[in-house]
């Protein structure tokens, strides 16, 4: 009995000096992992390849990647900034043509703002309706719209009868 109780005495001190050194460095392992983010300039999120790093003072976004040469970090295009950079170009090149438009002088004589109307050399001349008459008129199609137009059925119906013609010998011929 008494040896059972020896040896518990010493493995509660072993236990105790072992349970301190874990907590010591597992103390030293977080202090030391803690990434230096210069009172929380930086924000990092995980990425397919590493990981995005967001500069809270500026807007910057870049990527960090660990490739053979250790980690490197690149910054992400600004789709905005080159967004407003092209409507500044645009503004800038729509008032200088403002400006030339303007040192022009005015119009020639003879020449008018209006749009001038478009005529339709297609298009048929609308009947003339007598004043509190409200006639509409509908031309007939000409001799050479109804041919064109027989040529087609005739053709059309045709092929269906030759496609029918067709599905039955292949029914009779024991095809189908």
């Amino acid at each position: 009995m008494r040896n059972a109780t020896s040896s518990s005495k010493s493995v509660i001190p072993a236990s105790a000096a072992i349970l301190a050194a874990i907590l010591l460095i597992s103390g030293t392992a977080a202090a030391q992992s803690a990434p230096d983010t210069e009172n929380g300039r930086y924000t990092l999120s995980p990425a397919a390849d590493g990981f995005l790093r967001l500069d809270t003072r500026t807007g910057a976004m870049s990527t960090c990647m660990n490739s053979n040469a250790g980690w490197a970090c690149y910054a992400v295009p600004d789709e905005r900034a080159a967004m407003d950079a092209e409507i500044g170009r645009l503004q800038a090149d729509n008032a200088r043509l403002k400006a030339e438009l303007a040192a022009r002088g005015p119009a020639a004589a003879g020449k008018t703002e209006d749009a001038l109307p478009k005529a339709d050399s297609l298009k048929k001349p609308e009947p003339k309706v007598a004043e509190g008459e409200r006639k509409i008129e509908i031309p007939l199609p000409s001799d050479r719209d109804m041919d064109r137009m027989m040529s087609f059925l005739e053709k059309a119906w045709r092929r269906l009868i030759e496609m029918a013609n067709r599905v039955q010998r292949d029914f009779n011929g024991g095809r189908i």
